[in-house]
């Protein structure tokens, strides 16, 4: 089993890693999902996720997730062939997390090197856009 910790890891970047991964058959969990970083203008980056949520219908979908560790999950489906039996073995062995559950406290974490931002660009966390969205969870805040 891997653990990743998302902090500071750019979300496309982290989920073609991490989807690579499932599918050679390792069992991954990402932890700090809300401190994963989108890179961009962050007012056009939470207009999209708002525009993503006001497409769908309340029962019939589709269905976009509001919390952190739901937005980053997503991601990561959208990388697998989800809709085959492979994919959708490979997501089964995904879990996202946010913060760092009590039995994953003691573990090794890993960072992903193609996946650390540049120092330079502008971005927003996925914690943000989900508290803009309205999600309530613990952790800091902006």
């Amino acid at each position: 089993m891997k653990v990743v910790d998302a902090e500071g890891h750019v979300l496309g970047r982290l989920a073609s890693v991490v989807a690579k991964r499932l599918l050679k058959g390792e069992v991954v969990r990402v932890v700090n999902a809300e401190k994963a970083i989108i890179l961009g203008d962050p007012k056009e980056i939470v207009a999209r996720y708002r525009a993503r949520r006001r497409l769908n219908h309340p029962r019939k979908g589709p269905h976009y997730p509001r919390m952190p560790d739901g937005i980053v999950k997503r991601t990561v489906r959208g990388m697998l062939p989800y809709q085959e039996p492979r994919g959708r073995s490979a997501l089964k062995r995904l879990r996202v997390y946010i913060g760092v559950p009590e039995e994953l406290r003691g573990a090794k974490m890993e960072t992903l090197d193609d996946a650390i931002r540049a120092e330079s660009e502008q971005y927003i966390t996925v914690g943000d856009v989900a508290r803009d969205l309205g999600a309530s969870f613990g952790g800091g805040s902006r």
